[in-house]
């Protein structure tokens, strides 16, 4: 039984596991997203989340944690200039899991996981202002319940149709 087992140990002793999942941060880091299997995707986001999060207070004692668990300059230093500035409105969730389906060779869940403010595809400036709005359980009111009121239909063609009845109706005469 699992009982307890919160931490999904991947098959590796536990220094290696840290050194994967620190040079998944890394690779996550300066490319934005990478594809993995769904497992490691898991295990990357409970151990990537918690540095971005720490990116955004930028101080020397918040570098040298980030660094301790790097130990990447480049990487420490691309999050600190670029990467916390753009999540610095957010509270949480800073990454995003898609899943990709099965490996041909091994039927492994592939998934790719990306940072959520650097996806060009789904990020518009429409969504960047949704994105600050805080959700919440209630509905919007009485007046999203309310049904919209409907215009009275005049199309112009149907008033074109009577006026060229009129006229041929006056060119026979």
């Amino acid at each position: 039984m699992r009982h307890g087992k919160t931490i999904n140990h991947l098959g590796r002793t536990a220094p290696h596991r840290r050194a994967l999942l620190a040079n998944m941060t890394i690779s996550l880091i300066t490319h934005k997203r990478i594809t993995t299997t769904l497992a490691k995707a898991k295990a990357l986001r409970k151990y990537a989340e918690p540095l971005l999060n720490k990116s955004k207070d930028d101080s020397t004692h918040s570098r040298r944690v980030v660094f301790s668990y790097l130990q990447s300059k480049d990487a420490v230093t691309e999050l600190f200039r670029e990467i916390s500035g753009k999540i610095a409105e957010r509270s949480g969730g800073y990454t995003r899991i898609i899943k990709l389906g099965a490996r041909p060779g091994d039927n492994a869940e592939m998934a790719l996981i990306e940072l959520v403010d650097y996806n060009t595809v789904l990020v518009k400036d429409g969504a960047k202002a949704a994105a600050g709005k805080k959700r919440t359980r209630r509905s919007k009111g009485a007046a999203a319940a309310a049904p919209k009121a409907t215009k009275e239909e005049t199309t112009p063609k149907a008033e074109e149709t009577s006026t060229e009845e009129t006229k041929a109706e006056g060119g026979e005469e």
